[in-house]
């Protein structure tokens, strides 16, 4: 009778060994990390699914969405960092400083506006992004809209900063 007791111990610690060591994405690809997002990026191109550009009037706290395209990104692995907008018309030159993270679970990049005085563990607003993908040159953010009763997206395209 120990034996058995021992065996099935045996297999079910096996199984719990083996389930431990498998991939933890269900689609075969590999899990975005906090290093692939961590470094230097300039958001050189927005795009749209699922939505017309004239419907998005502002965005991530700005007024236009076209204030991001050449914005320079710093991800710092400790999750402070920062982004700055270039000077336009419409959009005055500026950097916000941030706090990041990701959360391989669901994929999800989010950030949190930082003024000065502010501790990122009081701050309770922020946004929530779905990391699409990110290797060593791009990285590719979508930011989920409500348009005509379905959800749609902001694509936000970046490249690695060249140093």
């Amino acid at each position: 009778m120990k034996r058995l007791f021992l065996a099935i111990a045996l297999f079910s610690a096996s199984l719990i060994v083996l389930e431990s060591c498998s991939p933890k994405t269900s689609s075969g690809t590999t899990a975005v990390r906090r290093g692939n997002v961590t470094g230097n990026w300039v958001l050189n191109n927005i795009s749209f699914e699922g939505i017309p550009d004239v419907a998005v009037k502002s965005f991530l706290g700005e007024n236009s969405y076209k204030c991001f395209v050449g914005s320079t990104w710093n991800l710092t692995n400790s999750g402070n960092g920062s982004y700055s907008l270039p000077s336009s018309a419409s959009c005055g030159a500026k950097t916000q400083t941030i706090f990041w993270s990701v959360t391989t679970a669901d994929e999800t990049f989010q950030f949190k506006k930082l003024y000065e005085g502010d501790k990122a563990k009081n701050v309770t607003e922020g946004y929530r992004l779905l990391l699409s993908g990110a290797n060593d040159n791009t990285l590719v953010l979508k930011s989920p809209i409500e348009y005509g009763g379905r959800t749609a997206y902001v694509v936000l395209n970046y490249v690695k900063a060249v140093k």
